[in-house]
């Protein structure tokens, strides 16, 4: 049976456009069909790059289908090509494996200097598969659903264009917890601990804690600390808007979903369908975390241990 796997990438980034073309051709000099979208196989092609052969191009229509007869979807890029990765395909259960393109990127597996390694890793499988967990995000106005989203690092509730603060009343399990004026706040999954919540002052959670976190954004009141919640808890977010023309906007994993109106309920809960990531680093998430952010160590005087 022929191998396949998928390309994604942001083909517009011209680090991206020439790691597709080094991962294609010693794709296919290893018997394995690269599978990509016309529309970012058009662009790759409109450049005067180098073209490789034998790539499988699929409608945009229908690459969610291709997908599920690959054996693993390669993202090209940074954090925001792999959340936007992930939202298409999570649905399918094909790993996601990142090559990080950008700057932190903490749910990339490999760097591009590592390129050639990389794939042939993928070539021999050597390579483990976990789930992350993820969040669904349910909006209600009076009662009604109008408004459903998938997140893997985090959905936020934020001030909408013109406004100078919003109120927000929070809420755990249909139970109420503080209301507060603030820019906005973000419930977020373990694997986003690291992205927007962190920015906002929250902890980090190692991702393989099962939890949800509410962390506020800006706020202004003497109760405001971030929630770290059970995994089967609801975190919910109602918006009290001040002014008649006030807005709030739903963002998922940067995404902006919807612009919400006064009394607009939010909730977030952990997700039936989880990513699966194809992941090839095997260290502990210690020396992950130091890494990305290059962190100070060189006080440690615990027992040595020779990071990944």
């Amino acid at each position: 049976m022929t191998r396949r796997m998928m390309i994604d990438l942001h083909p517009r980034r011209e680090n991206a456009r020439k790691a597709a073309e080094v991962v294609c051709a010693s794709l296919g000099e290893n018997s394995i069909v690269p599978v990509m979208s016309r529309s970012a196989h058009d662009v790759l092609t409109s450049y005067g790059d180098a073209k490789p052969n034998g790539i499988e191009i699929v409608d945009d229509h229908a690459l969610s289908e291709a997908a599920e007869d690959c054996e693993l979807i390669i993202v090209l890029g940074g954090d925001g090509t792999i959340l936007r990765a992930a939202e298409r395909f999570h649905r399918l259960g094909v790993p996601v494996m990142g090559v990080n393109l950008g700057h932190v990127g903490f749910l990339a597996e490999s760097e591009s200097a590592d390129m050639e390694e990389t794939v042939r890793r993928l070539v021999d499988r050597d390579y483990d598969v976990e789930h992350r967990m993820a969040l669904d995000i349910t909006v209600r106005v009076d009662g009604e659903v109008v408004h459903r989203a998938w997140a893997l690092n985090e959905a936020t509730v934020e001030k909408g264009p013109g406004a100078q603060m919003i109120e927000l009343s929070i809420g755990i399990d249909d139970r109420p917890v503080s209301t507060f004026g603030c820019d906005g706040a973000i419930l977020a999954t373990p694997t986003g601990s690291t992205a927007y919540a962190f920015s906002a002052g929250g902890p980090i959670v190692w991702p393989d804690v099962e939890a949800l976190l509410m962390v506020p954004i800006s706020a202004h009141a003497l109760f405001a600390e971030p929630l770290v919640t059970a995994p089967s808890s609801v975190i919910a977010v109602e918006y009290l808007a001040r002014h008649p023309d006030e807005t709030a906007v739903l963002w998922c994993d940067g995404r902006e979903e919807r612009t919400l109106p006064s009394g607009a309920h939010i909730e977030a809960c952990r997700s039936a369908q989880p990513l699966t990531l194809a992941r090839m680093e095997r260290g502990p998430f210690t020396d992950r975390l130091v890494r990305k952010f290059k962190l100070p160590v060189d006080g440690w005087r615990g027992p040595a241990g020779e990071a990944s």
